[in-house]
Formats: C-alpha cells, structure tokens, sequence
C-alpha cells in the first residue's frame, strides 16, 4: 500500500548565500558556482546541483537564483554552477565542467553539512541535457579537468525540466552544431545524447515539460520516459498543459515546479520509503 506523502516543510529565516566561489578550472579558466544554504543549520543534508539552460551558447548560473533560494527553504543545499558555453568550447567540456562542479560539492560536503550520498543533479534545457548525461555516465567517462578527480560523480537522482534527450545537428537554429563543433556524425551526436546512456540503474528521474513547446518538443520528455520504463530505472513525468519553453520563469509556476522537485527529492533521496 503507498503511503500518503506531505511536502517537506519549508524553514522559516533567510537563506545564506555565497557568491562566486570557485569550484574548479576549464579550459585554463577559473570556474564559479553560486552556493545557497538553508536557513537552518544542520548535517547530513540533501544536495541539489543546478544547471543552467540558454541553448549551450548563452546564459548563466543567476538563471536558478530563485530556484536556489526556493529549494533552500526546503532545507536542500543547492549549488547553482556555470560551465564554458559553446563559444567559449565545444563539446565535452560542458560535461566536464559540470563533472567539476559535482566532485568540488562531493569533496566539500562536510564544510557544507551535505550527506555525499544525497546529491541530486536538476537543470533546464540546454541544463537538463547536462542534467541528464551527468546521471547516466559512468565515474570516468567524459572526464576533463577541475580538481577533486578521486571524487565520485554519481547522482542520488536526476530533475530535467524541458530536457533535449537526443541531439542532433540542425535542429534547435543548429545550437546541437555549435555544441558539437560542426557538422559530426551520427555517432558523436548519440555519444552526446542522454538517451544512448539509459540502463535499468540509472539513478530515479523527474522529467517535467510542457506541451506546447516549440523549442524542445515535449516528445523529448516522452522518449527519455519510455526508454527509462523500459529499462526498469525509475521515472516520472509531469506535463504541464499549454505552456511553452521556460514556462517556469513565471512565478507561480516556478514556484510549483519547486514544489514537485523538493517532493520528488524528498521522496527518492531524503526520506526514502
């Protein structure tokens, strides 16, 4: 029989947040993360790493600021981090860079009161690809530069809002052929695409879109559900009716998105069972 779930409870004061702190290097560059901390102290917490979205070719990590602060009051410590955008670097220093940011929060989670089994990847877009292959590589895989190299950089669980699961070049205004460096094969885009790395232990998905999106089709969201049921790994999808792209920039549907996301960690990683 399931057990009827509430909301984790939101703590009340002011989340403490720290700025540019430096997780790493990419390409002879410092790298730089945002860190949001609950209200509350506390240790043994659940993790929640933020990836940003922009196409791969624009954006930054201020994008999740409210998802920061949102899921801090959740008592989530989350970690909103940057990566070198195609036109600084093509492809893989996205996922290395990502890569960094989750070893430099596993090698600090004890400065952070992080439990480092309870780290949780969440991004949008362009992030949530990110998202998605970061939960589905194998330690090793895809490994660049940014310190910490003997920390894990598995997942507890994986939120992608709007995700691209399968890449290919030409679609998206060719943001896949800026990623990819121009026009590759077939082979370099599935090595890029988060579908060609679903396995029956792939860590527990939450896929969420809309189903009026014309930049990432909610089909992506689809496809990346029925191969994870397919393969046995655990899953879910909310589809929110007639909303397009980024619809989550809107307050109270951000602020709903959050809701489903502390829920889902809370259920899969925090308090599972």
């Amino acid at each position: 029989m399931y057990n009827t779930r509430h909301m984790p409870t939101r703590q009340e004061g002011r989340v403490s947040v720290e700025e540019h702190v430096v997780f790493g290097t990419g390409g002879g560059r410092d790298l730089h993360c945002d860190v949001f901390l609950p209200p509350e102290p506390g240790s043994d917490r659940t993790a929640i790493l933020l990836v940003h979205g922009g196409g791969w070719l624009q954006g930054d990590r201020s994008q999740l600021r409210g998802y920061g602060i949102l899921l801090a009051r959740y008592g989530f410590v989350c970690v909103a981090s940057e990566y070198r955008l195609s036109g600084e670097a093509v492809w893989p220093a996205q996922i290395n860079d990502v890569k960094a940011a989750l070893r430099w929060l596993r090698a600090n989670a004890d400065h952070y009161g992080v439990d480092p089994t309870k780290i949780t990847v969440s991004g949008n877009s362009a992030g949530a690809h990110l998202a998605l292959m970061l939960a589905g590589l194998a330690d090793g895989e895809l490994e660049g530069d940014g310190g910490h190299a003997d920390a894990s950089t598995d997942v507890a669980a994986v939120v992608a809002i709007y995700p691209p699961t399968q890449l290919r070049v030409g679609s998206h205004d060719d943001a896949i052929g800026l990623l990819l460096g121009g026009a590759v094969g077939r082979e370099a885009e599935d090595a890029a695409s988060p579908l060609s790395y679903v396995h029956a232990g792939y860590p527990p998905t939450m896929l969420v879109h809309g189903n009026a999106d014309t930049v990432v089709p909610v089909e992506a969201s689809f496809a990346m559900y029925r191969a994870l049921v397919g393969a046995g790994a655990a899953v879910e999808l909310h589809v929110f009716d007639g909303v397009p792209h980024a619809f989550d920039a809107a307050p109270d549907l951000g602020r709903q998105v959050a809701d489903l996301i502390a829920l889902f960690i809370d259920r899969k990683v925090r308090n599972p069972g």
